[in-house]
């Protein structure tokens, strides 16, 4: 398939496909006028990096972990894991971690804000309602 078709299917744009390429994430095949054909299974990679970098996965750790990624959905390491790869993934997961905790602290001010500004809108309404009615 062509760069345009991958972007529509993956809501990836065609810019950042050529990221993911230069950055070695994804290779496509080349045809003989030179295009690039990309294969039917980088689909599920492109999700699959999309969802990495928006959990906050840097591209240069996508790449050390791409081999693991070889069935949609799953994430496999083989037993050839250095250790240094176990590391660097338990600090990006514990980094993970304070930034879910961040991200939750962040969601309940909020609704606590829409809370708050309900309640008043609620009160200003329900006076608007008392004054019109004497």
């Amino acid at each position: 398939m062509r760069i345009g078709e991958l972007a529509e299917r993956t809501g990836t744009s065609r810019r950042l496909l050529r990221y993911y390429e230069e950055q070695e994430l994804i290779v496509p095949d080349r045809s003989p006028n030179g295009y690039r054909d990309y294969d039917e299974r980088l689909v599920d990679r492109v999700l699959q990096i999309r969802g990495l970098l928006e959990a906050g996965l840097p591209t240069r750790m996508i790449k050390r972990i791409l081999p693991c990624l070889t069935i949609p959905g799953i994430l496999y390491c083989p037993e050839d894991a250095t250790p240094e790869m176990i590391a660097a993934l338990e600090d990006e997961r514990d980094r993970m971690s304070e930034r879910i905790s961040f991200l939750i602290r962040n969601r309940d001010a909020i609704t606590g804000y829409i809370t708050a500004a309900q309640s008043l809108d609620e009160a200003d309404s329900t006076d608007a309602k008392a004054a019109s009615a004497s």
